[in-house]
């Protein structure tokens, strides 16, 4: 301890993640950022591991490990002993391998660090934490509100700052409020607890780059906004001595149309459904021979027990579907970073203009209920049209109203507003293999000999160096 306490402090250090961030969208529509990165050095570029999604990239840079050691495979997979698909757990004991905070503060104890909105942050070994947990009332509604370490700290955030906005953090409504929130709550973090390591994520870029593509007009307004709240947020840090890393997770790449994997397995009578109320149809995940667990461009596809021999078939079957580019088996998923138990036992890749969507039914009608709403952890995969509104409701504002008045006088009101449509869906992400433009960068001043292109196994090295003053090995 007495090493320790003569060394110098630790270095504050925020990872600022604005997830989407890529130089198309830094060169042409973010003045305050391009100068964070002229002020401090060259623009880097990260490669993900694949896929190219928040739980594995999170967790990647975190562990400085692969999905195939960390076991975040995807934002969610197929528990085989369970039965159930598990979408945005938040457990952070779900991440194997040491944490950048925990290598951090086993080298020097006096280290902190606070967690705002990285995914699985409960349970975990920070100091502090806020998360989205919202509360879901036994007669249906979901209401806003957010999980911290110390719990204190939620009744203390959401007085200062109002509730947490969770309408806009995602769906339909999702646009700037939440970054804006997230931003305020990481300076009275700071302003009360001084963590040695801040990890704050600014999600706004994804809602419109998805709903619309990068390439879209409308995308420019977006970038302005989170350029806005982002650049307040690195000033406020700098004139607190703090040292932040902005960087992105993955870059957003323009599609124009979904692959139906599920539909394609049921035709060829692989994946079973189950006949409920009103002639619906649910996944009858069991019962199945195959099934995909879908995210954004990639798909972990499932085998029953009894038809692991059938693997060849599968995979010529997926092979020749159109949009789809690529399906690793065997070795080639071991090759990929992603030979865990939780993985598939095919994984699928979409061509570099599409992505794989969740659905199973053949006919609209048919439909599970919760499709048309905003329900991240009953669908069997994530799904972007919950960002959109339906476009053939003609007063969407005047459905929204109706419903909610119709859910206070105490009625079960389902919130039936998303497109099944997945063509209007403009962005999407998950390959590792995207254009330079669109390929996620890294800001901030890190060690001079950081080469141009990281993987972002790599960020929990630099986070590191710049916090404890000299390279872990």
């Amino acid at each position: 301890m007495t090493g320790v306490s003569s060394a110098p402090a630790p270095q504050p250090v925020a990872v600022v993640d604005l997830v989407g961030l890529s130089r198309r969208l830094l060169a042409a529509h973010a003045p305050r950022l391009r100068r964070f990165a002229e002020r401090h050095g060259a623009i880097r570029t990260t490669t993900p591991p694949l896929p190219a999604v928040t739980c594995t990239v999170q967790s990647s840079m975190l562990t400085g490990l692969p999905p195939s050691a960390h076991g975040a495979v995807a934002n969610g997979w197929f528990d085989r002993e369970l039965g159930e698909v598990l979408m945005w757990r938040q457990s952070n004991r779900l991440v194997a391998g040491e944490k950048v905070w925990e290598t951090a503060r086993r080298l020097d104890p006096r280290v902190t660090c606070a967690n705002l909105f990285w995914w699985y942050a409960m349970g975990g070994t920070h100091d502090v934490s806020v998360t989205p947990r919202p509360i879901y009332a036994a007669d249906g509604r979901k209401i806003p509100d957010c999980w911290t370490t110390p719990a204190d700290l939620r009744d203390h955030l959401q007085r200062a700052l109002g509730r947490f906005p969770l309408f806009d953090f995602w769906g339909p409504r999702a646009g700037i409020a939440s970054s804006r929130w997230i931003a305020d709550a990481a300076r009275e973090v700071w302003r009360r607890h001084h963590p040695t390591i801040s990890l704050v994520y600014l999600p706004h870029l994804d809602y419109d780059l998805q709903r619309f593509g990068p390439e879209d007009p409308r995308v420019a307004r977006a970038v302005a906004a989170i350029d806005e709240v982002a650049g307040d947020l690195l000033d406020f840090y700098e004139h607190e001595g703090v040292r932040p890393i902005v960087l992105s997770e993955y870059g957003i790449v323009p599609v124009r149309g979904p692959v139906a994997i599920n539909r394609e397995l049921r035709r060829a009578g692989l994946l079973k459904v189950r006949a409920e109320e009103h002639e619906r149809e649910a996944l009858d995940l069991l019962g199945s021979d195959a099934f995909a667990v879908v995210d954004h461009q990639v798909a972990h596809v499932y085998l029953a027990p009894a038809a692991r021999a059938r693997v060849g078939e599968v995979h010529d079957l997926l092979r020749a579907l159109d949009g789809v580019e690529t399906v690793l088996v065997g070795e080639a998923i071991a090759a990929a970073g992603l030979a865990h138990a939780r993985s598939g036992d095919l994984v699928a890749v979409a061509a570099p203009d599409r992505w794989v969507e969740w659905g199973h039914w053949l006919e609209d009608s048919r439909a599970p209920d919760f499709a048309r709403c905003v329900e991240i952890f009953r669908k069997t995969g994530f799904d972007p049209c919950e960002l959109l509104v339906d476009p053939r409701i003609a007063f969407p504002r005047l459905a929204v109203a109706w419903r909610l008045l119709r859910r206070t006088l105490g009625q079960r009101v389902l919130m039936d507003l998303i497109p099944l449509d997945g063509s209007l869906v403009g962005g999407s992400h998950g390959r590792i293999d995207v254009p330079e433009i669109d390929r996620p960068v890294l800001l901030g001043a890190v060690p001079s000999a950081t080469p141009e292109v990281i993987p972002a196994t790599a960020v929990r090295d630099l986070v590191l160096e710049s916090v404890l003053g000299r390279r872990v090995e």
